[in-house]
This record gives structure tokens, C-alpha cells and sequence, in this order.
């Protein structure tokens, strides 16, 4: 395993982080839950990222039982707020903040995180007000870092203007060689800020292992063909896009590297990139993603590459929002 630091931070992070959002949310059990979150130490995985609305708590009070085996300055654990938990709680108003960081807090089974996310931009609260509810959850030592998910430019900036308030860390987009929109204009921006970025769907929910094929139904063991998992997938599964990711594992071949090698590989060549979020329903996917740390790419792969995805990859500065937004207000329970 490699560390790097989260933006101009004092905090370092695993390049490969553990994500909790569909699999440790309900999607899997306890004891698989448990078995992911050991092989993740094992293989020297330091950064586990959660949500309170992933499984409505449910992340959270999984790895607040699981965590507890292990010393708490032995892991860097992030949580997020804003979706709904319940019809009268969601978004960052002040009380709002306090309220399910507390819960988080309690639910996690700890004092503080090391990186509070603001899930998404709060429109219906005034950015001092969000700003300044967070900036006291630092001063008041249950927080150490503040970050932020899928804002655009002019939210971060508006956040970074706020006087005598703690700045962000961390920006958490999605980022995969199938969507490439954070490198025109956020990347930038959180190089000129010290800002890390934790970025998420690395390997594109799956669709980047190679395992769906185009004109095929999906694999029954996988994300897509699992009810309980595949709400964000669709629309995703279209041959085009199989088509290319089946040429890209071509060159993958080519290079003596899996498909989720050189897909983890290619997001982590990235300076920007602090860390990769994963996912893991297996004790043994913990292991194949590891395996891309320190996989360094020659410009002919990277040409390659490019050449077998053409104009699939998104590269338009837009942000992944709308299809998870519904998802993850489902996964809070709140809508059908």
C-alpha cells in the first residue's frame, strides 16, 4: 500500500480506500461486512468512507461495531450529511449539522471522524450559516477535516469565502476513465486550493471490471442483477459502452494488467488524487484492487487505452448528481 496526504491536510490516506455505501448498507451481511473490513486492514487500507443515509444508519452502525476492534488512530474514517433521514431531517442548516453529526458520532461509536463531507450543496441554506455550524464542529474537536461532494465551482468558492471559517480539505467526484468531467475545471481548482480529492466509482460501479458484456444479461452474481444494489446502474449497461470497455480490456491484456488494474492505475496516475474509493462485497476483490497500487502507465498504454474508448468517456465539466440523488434518497427510506 502507498499514502498520500488529503490536500494540504495533515492527515494521510491508504491510495485505496473502503467504501460503504451499497454493500455495507444492506446490501451484504454482517459476517461478509466484517470479513471485507479485515482484508481492507490487511492489505494496508487506512481510509473507510461512509454516509448516514447509507442504509439510513445502517453503514455506520455496522462499522461502529466492527471498527471498535481496532485502535481508533489506526484507520482515517469519513462520514457525510445531507440527504434525508427522516420527513423533517436532511440538508445543512446549522441545527441540521449538529444534529446528525451527533448521530453519526453515536451510530460509529466514536468522538470525532477525520473528514465530515457535505453530501451534497444545501440550496435551501444560507453557505454562511452551513459554513459556520461546520466550522464549529472542527473547533469543537469532533471533526478534523471538512470536505465536500459533487459542488460545483461556484459552491466551493462561495464555501472557501466564508470569513474566519475552517477550510475544505477534501472534494469527493466521481472520477473513472469512463467519466473524466472533475479534469476540466475542478482538478485544477482544488490543486490551486491545497484541496485532496477522495474520488468515488473508480472503477465505474463494476461496469470497468469487464464483466458485462454488451447484448448480454448481467452476470447473476453481480452489482447490476442484485435488486438491492443496481438502482444506480441504470441506464449505464448500453452496448456502446460494453463494447468499448471490452476493447479496453484488450490493452489491459496487452499490458500484463487486469481491467481493474489499469482502471485503478489511471485514476491514482492523477496528482490530485489523494485517494480511490472501492467497494468490495468479497474478502478477495479487497486484494485485487490493492494490486494497483504502484502500477505505474506508459504513455503507449494510456494512447491505447484512449484510442478503445474513443467518445464514450465523459469529459464535460457536469456533475454525476441526479441518478444517485434519486437512489440515495431511496436508501434513505424516503421515497418508493
Amino acid at each position: 500500500m502507498r499514502y498520500r496526504r488529503l490536500g494540504d491536510s495533515d492527515i494521510s490516506v491508504s491510495e485505496i480506500a473502503l467504501g460503504a455505501w451499497l454493500t455495507y448498507a444492506g446490501g451484504i451481511g454482517r459476517e461478509q461486512t466484517e470479513a471485507c473490513t479485515r482484508a481492507a486492514f490487511d492489505a494496508g487500507i487506512t481510509f473507510f468512507d461512509t454516509a448516514n443515509a447509507y442504509g439510513h444508519g445502517a453503514a455506520e452502525e455496522a462499522w461502529g461495531e466492527i471498527l471498535s476492534a481496532y485502535r481508533r488512530d489506526a484507520y482515517v474514517l469519513a462520514t457525510k450529511a445531507f440527504f434525508p433521514m427522516s420527513d423533517e431531517d436532511s440538508g445543512l442548516s446549522a441545527a441540521q449539522v449538529e444534529k446528525q453529526l451527533d448521530a453519526s458520532l453515536r451510530r460509529l461509536r466514536t468522538d470525532y471522524v477525520d473528514v465530515y463531507f457535505c453530501h451534497r450543496f444545501d440550496v435551501r441554506t444560507p453557505i454562511e450559516e452551513t459554513i459556520e455550524a461546520l466550522t464549529a464542529s472542527v473547533r469543537a474537536g469532533k471533526v478534523r477535516v471538512l470536505g465536500f461532494s459533487e459542488w460545483t465551482l461556484e459552491q466551493i468558492r462561495a464555501g472557501l469565502g466564508v470569513a474566519d471559517a475552517e477550510r475544505f480539505a477534501v472534494s469527493q467526484p466521481q472520477y473513472s476513465m469512463l467519466w473524466r468531467a472533475p479534469e476540466a475545471e475542478l482538478f485544477p481548482l482544488c490543486a490551486e486550493e491545497g484541496i485532496g480529492n477522495v474520488v468515488f466509482s473508480p472503477l465505474a460501479q463494476g461496469i470497468l471490471t469487464g464483466k458485462y458484456r454488451p447484448g448480454a444479461p448481467p452476470p447473476p452474481d453481480s452489482r447490476a442483477a442484485d435488486a438491492a444494489m443496481n438502482g444506480w446502474m441504470e441506464g449505464r449497461l448500453d452496448d456502446a459502452k460494453l463494447a468499448a470497455v471490452q476493447r479496453l480490456a484488450r490493452v489491459a491484456e496487452d499490458a500484463g494488467l487486469t481491467l481493474p488494474q489499469l482502471a485503478l492505475a489511471w485514476v491514482l496516475r492523477r496528482a490530485e488524487v489523494s485517494a480511490a474509493i472501492v467497494g468490495a462485497s468479497r474478502p478477495e476483490q479487497i486484494a485485487a484492487n490493492v494490486s494497483a497500487v504502484g502500477v505505474a502507465l506508459t504513455d503507449d498504454v494510456l494512447r491505447a487505452a484512449d484510442a478503445a474508448l474513443g467518445e464514450v468517456p465523459v469529459t464535460t465539466p457536469v456533475l454525476a448528481g441526479g441518478a444517485e440523488e434519486g437512489v440515495m434518497h431511496r436508501v434513505a427510506g424516503n421515497y418508493a
